[in-house]
């Protein structure tokens, strides 16, 4: 799937969407152990009565197909197919519209779910659907990652190529931890969701999630919350439910919501830390309380719940420091302008400097060392990351390998975490999280089980049912989500354009 330097060997990965042996159970399988008894009897059969048999199956084959399709009508739409819109639903008290709200939370790796210490967000993947993964972009970074879930495009495409990156349009860097430079409107680039629900005439609500208070054509969320750092989950909620206890026209029908207090412990302890699995246990409590909120208010069948993530972590305690002082040299140190990314390093050379001696020892390095890091330009960088169209994307790329980190002499591991995210966006440990619970996975069941249950040729190919009845999805990438809830909210006609697949949730819906 990656572009081949010619000078370096790739490692190749694993694509994670093999069907564990769990998951196979009650499966359908073409694989036939038993071996045909051998013809002992002579051949008695003429070539024309063969080919006279063959069609005569061949057409009643094709009446039968035809007669069952005229006779057989097909099942009703689902109820929830036309839940959307202007579309009201009563729960009991009130009239409400078809809801979305979407909850990311920072740094929730996908097999962290497998730990045993989220078993509510386990059991809302069971009345609902669980991704085995989703993929991040490239980089697997935080402020990348949430643009692309909220627009449904890549970094090269929506302007936002790392946390901290030299733009050189405008001659200005952009710093995602400085309020008065991250949310210029310049630096965001596409269409988020919450512009196009408004745009098709929904109140949209956002609470905290990372981007601009408004983007570069003024248009912002009906409700806006910004961010501010150690927010207790508990609060929240209350702002979420308060939300959707505003009357009828009052009421956003798209609500967004972040959370970053896991990717902060895993930063901070690392991954495999006492602090991460009390972490999780706390945000676990927050998606138990969460579906609570929605059961008492009868809105589980009315609002869409999708609990997502932005990347992995993967524990770097024992990585191996790459010292890029001993392969730029002094001079090429001295020679470097603009620094972007982490743990990558975007290079951009001073003007007059002697940049194709510096690449020659970057490529150099890789070639001598292919475990350990490697080398891109815009020409070279594997086109599965969509990291090359950009001015922004600096011409020269440092990309480690997953157990090692860039540094120099000087620094060593001083600023080292015990966690890391920011490597190749395949790597197991990158992967993020995908849950979703509502009308959506309702839809999804009941289609999967007619499907399942009237022929064999219409089975599901992107998602089955565990032996548990847990709906499992393959691996799918995040630039799929802005999709997804376009369709729930049944704005499809509004949809910017993006780099998501047409169709691509229809297997589902």
């Amino acid at each position: 799937m990656a572009d081949q330097l010619p000078v370096y060997s790739k490692r190749e990965h694993s694509s994670g969407d093999e069907l564990d042996t769990e998951e196979r159970k009650g499966l359908l399988s073409d694989d036939y152990n038993e071996k045909p008894e051998p013809d002992t009897h002579p051949n008695a059969w003429s070539t024309r009565k063969i080919v006279v048999t063959a069609m005569s199956l061949v057409g009643l084959l094709i009446t039968g197909a035809v007669a069952r399709t005229l006779l057989i009508p097909p099942p009703p739409p689902h109820p929830n197919l036309l839940f959307h819109g202007g579309a009201l639903r009563s729960n009991g008290t009130h009239d409400f519209r078809r809801t979305v709200l979407m909850v990311s939370i920072d740094g929730l790796r996908a097999d962290y779910l497998d730990r045993g210490l989220t078993p509510h967000l386990l059991e809302i993947s069971k009345r609902g659907l669980r991704a085995k993964a989703m993929r991040p972009i490239f980089p697997t970074l935080t402020f990348p990652n949430h643009w692309a879930l909220m627009t449904g495009l890549h970094a090269e495409s929506h302007g936002i190529v790392a946390n901290n990156f030299w733009d050189p349009v405008s001659q200005m860097e952009f710093h995602y931890n400085r309020a008065d430079n991250v949310y210029r409107p310049q630096w965001w680039l596409g269409e988020p969701m919450w512009e196009t629900a408004m745009k098709a005439g929904l109140l949209t609500a956002n609470l905290m999630w990372p981007g601009p208070l408004r983007t570069s054509t003024g248009a912002s969320p009906t409700y806006m919350v910004p961010w501010v750092n150690h927010t207790p989950l508990d609060e929240k909620l209350d702002q979420l439910v308060r939300w959707i206890d505003l009357p009828l026209e009052e009421r956003p029908q798209l609500l967004l919501a972040y959370e970053d207090s896991l990717d902060q412990a895993g930063h901070k302890y690392g991954p495999l830390s006492a602090k991460v699995n009390s972490t999780l246990e706390y945000v676990d409590t927050f998606a138990r309380n969460l579906h609570a909120q929605l059961e008492a208010r009868n809105l589980t069948d009315i609002v869409d719940v999708v609990f997502v993530s932005d990347h992995g972590m993967v524990d770097t305690r024992t990585f191996t420091n790459v010292y890029i002082d001993k392969i730029l040299g002094q001079d090429g140190m001295q020679a470097m302008e603009h620094v972007d990314g982490w743990p990558a390093m975007g290079i951009r050379f001073r003007k007059g400097s002697n940049e194709s001696l510096y690449l020659s020892r970057l490529y150099e390095a890789a070639e001598q060392h292919p475990d350990q890091l490697d080398v891109f330009t815009h020409e070279t960088m594997p086109r599965r990351w969509h990291f090359s169209n950009s001015e922004r994307i600096a011409p020269i790329y440092i990309v480690p390998k997953v157990d090692h980190v860039l540094t120099t002499v000087e620094e060593g591991s001083k600023n080292n975490s015990p966690g890391n995210h920011g490597f190749d966006n395949i790597e197991t440990s990158m992967q993020a999280m995908f849950v979703a619970h509502g009308p959506f996975s309702a839809v999804a069941k009941t289609l999967h089980q007619s499907k399942r249950g009237r022929s064999l040729n219409w089975a599901n190919k992107g998602w089955h049912s565990t032996s548990d009845d847990t709906y499992v999805m393959n691996t799918f990438p995040n630039v799929e989500v802005y999709g997804l809830v376009m369709k729930l909210l049944g704005i499809e006609n509004f949809s910017a354009k993006t780099n998501g697949t047409a169709g691509f949730w229809d297997v589902y819906l």
